[in-house]
């Protein structure tokens, strides 16, 4: 039975899966509750963090551009542009064993690509949630469903995994950004052009 999360709840990992190493982290939404006048496409990514909160390096950040961090332990399994169907719209791989030492946190987050040109913000998303799973035999440990409803938000860190006194532990954040991909790249210290 997963654990079924609150926003700021946080809870082992690995302590409950003696030996796990290999996670899916799932994210899901549903979308276009109100017309817009175009489709949603939103956008999962994974932040790998040192003790300081920021990307050691641009690698560290792992998205649709770039699908893998260059220690591999951090994977994006590919982009849903619709958002359509039921389960996990889309996925990050994360091989807890071969995390870098240096890297303390890996942030999950969403944002809506082009949310701007589109008009479109988290206002507009229902059913928003991250679950994480043994890739090894597809057991749910967790997840978390974000109740919150969001107006003008267009980025939102969903969770976080992170290492303490050498345990995987996972933090429900559910916190907005106004300014999308962008502004999470700049909280994170990734540089963008």
């Amino acid at each position: 039975m997963p654990v079924s999360l609150k926003k700021g709840q946080k809870v082992s990992l690995t302590k409950d899966n003696p030996g796990l190493k290999k996670v899916i982290v799932g994210l899901g939404w549903d979308t276009n509750r109100y017309d817009t006048g175009g489709s949603f496409d939103l956008d999962a990514s994974a932040f790998m963090l040192t003790d300081m909160g920021k990307v050691s390096a641009s690698e560290d950040f792992v998205f649709y551009g770039n699908s893998k961090d260059k220690s591999g332990s951090v994977e994006y399994m590919g982009d849903n542009r619709t958002g359509a169907g039921e389960g996990d719209d889309e996925q990050i791989r994360v091989n807890l064993s071969t995390v870098p030492a240096n890297i303390t946190k890996i942030a999950f987050t969403v944002t809506i690509y082009e949310a701007d040109e589109r008009r479109q913000n988290f206002g507009q998303v229902s059913n928003a949630f991250i679950r994480i799973y043994n890739e090894e035999d597809g057991t749910e440990i967790l997840r978390y469903d974000l109740g919150e409803d969001f107006s003008i938000e267009t980025a939102v860190v969903f969770g976080e995994l992170y290492k303490n006194n050498g345990e995987w532990k996972f933090n429900a954040i559910g916190a907005g950004y106004q300014g999308g991909l962008a502004a999470l790249c700049d909280n994170y210290g990734v540089e963008v052009e």
